[in-house]
């Protein structure tokens, strides 16, 4: 049973009332009807203010996430270290995936989704309330982990609850776009605060402690009703629920194949995409010699072009359908990745940055996406939250890896091994099963055509 489903079952007075879909079809195709079922964003009214929360989070993520990269120059400035210790503040969130990777469905089942949004949103004011002392360089790692922590709880909660809703496709299209626009943000906060105002780069997570506030106050407020009492009795009303543990979501065909490359897939996606948000400011500084603030600026397009992707390639998904859009758009990434690699020229390398993150964009929500209509609804969250943890938790090793690299044979080693892992994930997504009826407007165009061409008498 999902986060999204049980939400929309608990009445106003707390109640929780029997889900309409919950004894649906579980096989990969559901019937033609199931999107109706769905809760949908703007009804009752509350789903309004809870949706707007969940973007929120997202963009506190976001910002979160791409400050690293803007702050990785200051940081070894400061602190006079190297690329591999620098790229720790990386491999400490990896503590913080993992955690929620695995604690996502008990802790769900525990406190509900009020309880998860408040430990997400006290972890991120713990991590900047830390950052922003300045602290010594073991005690930043530590702040990074409780940075970790806020996101990976982040990521599994409110993926799987806007997966859920009508229209997901859209819907988890704006929420990570939302996630590109925090990303968007604090590159330009951080580069302004330090290279215009001449502020320490600590200054910065002044900023941070107040948006992860309002996010405490949001969560608390659009989720008060949702604990983990409602969630259980919900939970108890779904079929199959004693098969939703994550044990058999891992280890139990055809689940388990779905699941694993799933969260491969979205493992090496957001290492790249943070390992190049994080990395391509340096990348620009050592290898393109550009300067520091036009070179802040490189990671700002980036993520701007994962917001507009995200934002207007998911409507244009709708349209061609998940399995060939999303075939699409990473083949263009790895054409893209090439261009920033092979030619040795600051503007070229800028503007494919912005346009590897609008290609990158809509992978994630896609994923999230495939994985709502490939499973059974009462494994969404349990795998969609695993697979939304473990996937994140490439934001931690992808570019700690990259670092270590860059410390034996220089920054400039990073393009390739992005083209790398581009082409891994490519070969990941077509091994996915193929959705039936996956929303393509052209298949029904096609088969007229082909039905024509019949009745002519003519052979194609």
């Amino acid at each position: 049973m999902s986060p999204a489903r049980s939400d929309n079952n608990v009445t106003e007075k707390g109640h929780v009332e029997p889900d309409a879909d919950a004894h649906g079809s579980e096989g990969a195709t559901p019937p033609d009807d199931t999107e109706s079922l769905l809760p949908r964003w703007n009804h009752p009214r509350s789903n309004i203010f809870r949706v707007f929360t969940t973007l929120w989070v997202f963009l506190v993520m976001g910002a979160n996430d791409a400050a690293y990269g803007a702050l990785l120059p200051y940081l070894e400035e400061y602190y006079n270290i190297t690329y591999m210790i620098v790229s720790l503040v990386f491999l400490s969130s990896l503590v913080g995936y993992v955690l929620s990777a695995l604690i996502n469905d008990k802790l769900h089942l525990w406190v509900g989704q009020r309880g998860v949004g408040f430990i997400a949103s006290v972890c991120h004011l713990i991590g900047y309330i830390i950052s922003c002392t300045r602290p010594p360089y073991p005690a930043l790692v530590v702040a990074y982990i409780f940075a970790g922590i806020a996101n990976g709880l982040g990521d599994a909660a409110w993926n799987t609850y806007i997966g859920n809703m009508q229209n997901s496709n859209e819907l988890l299209g704006l929420l990570h776009g939302v996630y590109g626009l925090g990303a968007v943000i604090s590159p330009l906060v951080v580069t302004n605060m330090v290279k215009k105002a001449n502020v320490p780069w600590n200054y910065f997570y002044f900023f941070m402690i107040g948006i992860a506030a309002v996010e405490f106050i949001l969560t608390l407020m659009a989720f008060w009703r949702f604990t983990g009492a409602a969630f259980r009795k919900t939970r108890a009303q779904t079929a199959g629920e004693t098969n939703a543990s994550l044990r058999s979501t891992l280890f139990s065909r055809p689940a388990a194949h779905i699941s694993w490359v799933c969260a491969i897939l979205l493992l090496f996606y957001v290492g790249v995409e943070v390992a190049v948000g994080g990395w391509v400011v340096t990348f620009m500084i050592d290898v393109r010699h550009a300067a520091y603030y036009a070179s802040g600026m490189t990671a700002t397009g980036f993520w701007l072009g994962i917001t507009v992707g995200r934002v207007v390639l998911g409507f244009v998904t709708a349209r061609l359908g998940v399995k060939l859009a999303t075939t699409i758009y990473i083949s263009c990434s790895i054409g893209v990745d090439l261009v920033l690699w092979l030619v040795p020229n600051f503007y070229a390398s800028a503007v494919a940055a912005g346009f590897l993150g609008f290609f990158l964009g809509p992978l994630f929500p896609a994923v999230v996406q495939v994985m709502t209509v490939l499973l059974p609804k009462h494994l969404h969250v349990t795998a969609i939250g695993f697979v939304a943890a473990f996937g994140g938790s490439g934001a931690a090793v992808i570019p700690f890896i990259v670092g270590a690299i860059a410390q034996n044979r220089g920054v400039e080693s990073l393009m390739p091994f992005v083209v790398a892992l581009s082409v891994a994930i490519l070969l990941l997504w077509m091994a996915l099963p193929r959705q039936d009826g996956s929303g393509s407007v052209f298949r029904p165009l096609l088969g007229k055509i082909l039905r024509s061409r019949r009745q002519d008498g003519n052979t194609i």
